[in-house]
């Protein structure tokens, strides 16, 4: 998380059009897990990155699209006897989640063209801000390859692909954010008394494990193993449950038996606030400068939201997971990894 970008000045036009993008990526997430939500995921069978963007626009189209959905597993396993009212309604989830997705892309490209052609892009930064729009066009890729793994021999897509589809749409948050930032006004620099490579190197700590656990929470997603398990703090009567180790090889475990997998989310939800709680601590100690300190604690107040929120849902969770819980979890998860983003640069521009 080195300070990729130390704007000189400020650049209003980039910055307003870069957070209007922020908020349509922030709106794909949360789109994204009522898409999951609601099983609307397989409605789309076929990826027509131009077309696509028309809906059924008539009776023959939509008995078309759903006579397409017929021939998946899911349809024939999970869903058989659906009418066609009913595939509107999760058709018109998956049809809204690309809609966004195309949205962002011209969103951000098109204005990235007419800024460089006025040359209104920051030095530096251009190579950034492809980086970013490749990143985006890869993640419409990586969509219909999730997508591809529930239509021929499953009922569902890959939780390893759920989890990929997930982990790239923060990154790019994650980097629009950070851009945003380096790109903001120029208001001081930020004092530690004694700054130290502990804090940076804690940050550092910090952002790996929520990237292990962004993960873990597709695995989550993906594997449904939210709906078992409903109580808390204990697992089916036990601090430590039984099953944890029931797949061979050993690692399967951990990435595939539902209980290991929800433990292990559970745990490393702990382990994350701690060490937040204690990085924000020793900042707090040797800060001279407020604005650190803030962020530090926004980012500890979110992941004790969060983790609250998870909690109510494992409790509320009766064979379906609420869907307002469910997507303000989603949200919640995206506005961390925000908030880590705001204090890393923060913490990265302090000075001894």
């Amino acid at each position: 998380m080195s300070a990729i970008g130390d704007a000189a000045t400020t650049h209003p036009a980039v910055r307003l059009w870069l957070a209007l993008v922020i908020l349509l990526v922030l709106a794909m997430i949360v789109v994204g897990g009522a898409t999951r939500l609601t099983d609307s995921g397989l409605s789309i069978t076929e990826w027509q990155p131009i077309l696509g963007a028309i809906p059924p626009l008539s009776d023959a189209d939509w008995q078309a699209a759903f006579d397409k959905y017929k021939q998946i597993p899911e349809y024939r396993e999970v869903n058989k006897g659906m009418s066609l009212t009913a595939f509107k309604v999760i058709f018109w989830w998956e049809w809204a989640h690309r809609f966004l997705g195309r949205l962002i892309g011209l969103a951000f490209g098109v204005p990235l063209l007419v800024f460089w052609l006025m040359g209104k892009i920051p030095q530096g930064y251009s190579g950034k801000l492809l980086g970013v729009l490749a990143l985006g066009g890869l993640q419409g890729a990586i969509g219909w390859y999730m997508v591809m793994s529930g239509l021929v021999e499953r009922v569902d897509v890959s939780h390893y692909r759920l989890a990929l589809h997930l982990s790239t749409a923060f990154v790019i948050l994650a980097a629009l954010t950070w851009l945003w930032l380096a790109l903001g006004p120029r208001d001081g620099v930020i004092r530690l008394a004694t700054l130290g490579r502990g804090h940076v190197a804690a940050v550092w700590a910090i952002a790996t494990l929520l990237a292990v656990q962004v993960v873990l929470g597709g695995f989550v997603a993906g594997l449904k193993a939210g709906l078992t398990y409903n109580t808390w703090p204990l697992m089916d009567g036990q601090l430590v449950p039984d099953g944890l180790a029931t797949l061979s090889p050993w690692y399967l475990n951990l990435i595939e038996n539902i209980t290991t997998v929800q433990f292990t989310h559970r745990t490393l939800a702990y382990a994350l606030l701690v060490v937040a709680i204690w990085h924000a601590i020793a900042v707090t100690r040797v800060s001279d400068d407020a604005r650190v300190e803030r962020s530090a604690w926004l980012f500890v107040g979110l992941l004790m939201a969060q983790a609250g929120l998870g909690i109510w849902i494992l409790l509320a969770a009766k064979g379906a997971i609420p869907l307002h819980l469910g997507l303000a979890h989603q949200l919640g998860g995206a506005l961390i990894v925000m908030a880590l983003v705001l204090h890393a640069h923060r913490l990265t521009r302090a000075r001894n």
